[in-house]
Order: structure tokens, then C-alpha cells, then sequence
């Protein structure tokens, strides 16, 4: 059964004829008639009395209210496709992580808001690992997050770089690391560290760094918001590696200090070789929708909009041999 099938007979039960059904739906009173009686022995039935009149039989009659139903349906469908395509859709939901959300997306929202004001706006505060899985089940169209190839290698996904940003050490203005303007990881080791929650990628980061450096990551307390991270941090001993996006606030106030990491691994064949040279410790943030998505003009609008406006500009230290 087809639904140019369905279509016929609506058009010959309504208007009482094949021909003026010819008419209606432009096309031959043949194929009308070849429609119809395919319909027919389809539903091993016949539909409509063959007569001066086309009149419906029982069967045809009972046929009639189903086959409004399933063509409107059709046509509403079509509507809704159309509304999609014409950029008329009700809503656009995004996740990102906290410091985006916090820092670089109130101008990309407000922008947004401007160009498709009857497009709902719903942004979700997430980790990244997390807002890459929400994405992939299809509760959210764009996420902005730190960059994790293991969930963006599919080919369904899009994945656009905005930047890399440097990750520095915060702690407070009066901890004996603040006497470096640099800090030795090494040193950074002796002392305990506020970290991310499982689900965020920096957590994942931070300790991929220790574990290429063979030193052990002393995590006393898991936290998710920079306001969390510089509340405890200003108490006293713990420390944090926070990207620089999340520390904007922390340079300004005088209880807490941001230091940059020395570049450098430590030696570790226990002589006096200098250490081998690093790059600097950064994270990438990335802009993630799926193919499909980006097809739609209030997303596409989105995405454009965020690699457009978002990235801001860092100046990351240059790795320098240590002698």
C-alpha cells in the first residue's frame, strides 16, 4: 500500500467520481483507476460501488475516517519537515562546560537571541565527557567542551577547534608555592589538590600529566564550579590546576595567586642530565554537533556563531630548554 494510493481514494470518495478525482489530484482518470484498484486487491476488498456515482461500499466507508487520519498525518509531517528546514523550530539545546557557559557564551547567546528570536535558547552547565554522551543521545544539538577523541571519532560527528588554552596553578597568596614564579611540577607534587569530578575532562588531564611525569597526584577533594575551586583553595594548603578561562576571577582577588608551570619534565635517571624540554600545558576546546544537525539553519546559525565569536586570545608560554 502506498500513500498516493490513499490519496486516490480520498479524492474519488469525496468528490463521487474517478474523473473529477483526475482532476484534483493531476493526473490521468487511468491512473486514478489503476491506484484504486491496486488499493483494492491490496486490501483484498472492493472499496467503491462501480456505478454512474462512485459510492463507497461498506468496506470503503469503514476504510474512509483512517485514510484521513494517515493522510493528514503525512501532510503534517511534511508541515513539520519544512518548519525544520525553514529554520522554525522550537528550540535549540546546548552543553557546555562551566567556564564557557560562565565566560564566552553570554555574547554568542545574546546574538543568537537577536537573529532567531522565536528559537528557544537551553544551555546546560556540564563536564565535558558528560555533554559529549547527551549530545550523542540526542538531548542536546551543540555541545562546547575540552576535546576528547575517543567520543567525537564517529563519522556522524562534527568537530570544530576554537582553542587551546593554557592550564595554570591556583592557590593562595600565602602558600609556599606562590615564591615561584614558575612552578616545578615536582614541587607541585608535595602538596594535596582540589581536581574535578569524575565525568570532566580536566580530571582525566591533570592525571595523564602526572602519570607521564611518574608522579603520583595527591587528590584530596573532587569539585565542578570555579567558585567551589577558589573557595577552598583560599583556605590554605590544597592547590588546583584550573584552565585560564576559569581563573579570571581568581586574579583579581588578593587572597589567591595563579602561577604558570615550568615547561620542563623532570629528570629520571636520578643524575644531574638536565631536564627534557615540554610544551606547555594546555586543554582544547572544541565545538561538537553531528552531521545531521548542522543541516538544520538555526544550529548551523549556532555553530557559526560560537566559532565565530567564542575563542578568546591567550598568550601561551614557549617551551625553553632548562640549562
Amino acid at each position: 500500500m502506498r500513500l498516493e494510493q490513499l490519496q486516490a481514494f480520498l479524492a474519488v470518495a469525496e468528490t463521487g467520481s474517478f474523473q473529477q478525482a483526475a482532476q484534483r489530484c493531476g493526473v490521468t482518470q487511468s491512473a486514478i483507476s489503476r491506484q484504486i484498484q491496486s488499493l483494492e486487491t491490496a486490501l483484498r476488498i472492493s472499496l467503491f460501488h462501480r456505478t454512474t456515482q462512485a459510492k463507497l461500499t461498506v468496506a470503503g466507508d469503514r476504510l474512509l475516517p483512517r485514510a484521513k487520519k494517515i493522510c493528514q498525518e503525512w501532510l503534517n509531517a511534511v508541515q513539520d519537515l519544512d518548519d525544520l528546514i525553514a529554520g522554525k523550530q522550537p528550540e535549540l539545546c546546548v552543553a557546555a562546560i562551566h567556564s564557557i557557559c560562565a565566560y564566552h557564551l553570554p555574547p554568542v547567546l545574546q546574538q543568537f537571541c537577536h537573529d532567531y528570536p522565536n528559537v528557544q535558547l537551553r544551555v546546560t552547565a556540564l563536564g565535558s565527557d558528560r555533554s559529549l554522551k547527551v549530545l550523542r543521545d540526542g538531548l542536546v544539538d551543540v555541545a562546547i567542551v575540552m576535546h576528547n577523541r575517543f567520543l567525537t571519532t564517529s563519522p556522524e560527528m562534527v568537530v570544530q577547534v576554537l582553542y587551546d588554552e593554557p592550564i595554570k596553578v591556583l592557590l593562595a597568596a600565602n602558600h609556599p608555592l606562590a615564591a615561584f614564579e614558575t612552578i616545578p611540577w615536582d614541587e607541585l607534587a608535595n602538596y594535596p589538590q582540589v581536581v574535578f569530578k569524575d565525568g570532566y575532562g580536566m580530571q582525566r588531564l591533570v592525571q595523564e600529566q602526572f602519570e607521564r611525569r611518574g608522579i603520583t597526584l595527591r587528590a584530596a577533594l573532587e569539585l565542578n564550579t570555579p567558585d567551589a575551586f577558589r573557595g577552598v583553595v583560599r583556605q590554605g594548603e590544597l592547590v588546583a590546576l584550573l584552565p585560564e578561562t576559569a581563573l579570571a576571577e581568581a586574579y583579581t582577588d588578593s587572597t589567591l595567586a595563579v602561577r604558570s608551570l615550568s615547561p620542563s619534565l623532570p629528570s629520571t635517571n636520578g643524575t644531574s642530565t638536565p631536564p627534557m624540554v615540554d610544551l606547555p600545558f594546555t586543554r582544547q576546546v572544541v565545538l561538537v554537533t553531528t552531521r545531521d544537525r548542522l543541516q538544520i539553519p538555526p544550529i548551523q546559525h549556532f555553530f557559526n556563531l560560537v566559532a565565530a565569536l567564542l575563542p578568546p586570545k591567550f598568550e601561551l608560554p614557549l617551551a625553553v630548554s632548562v640549562k
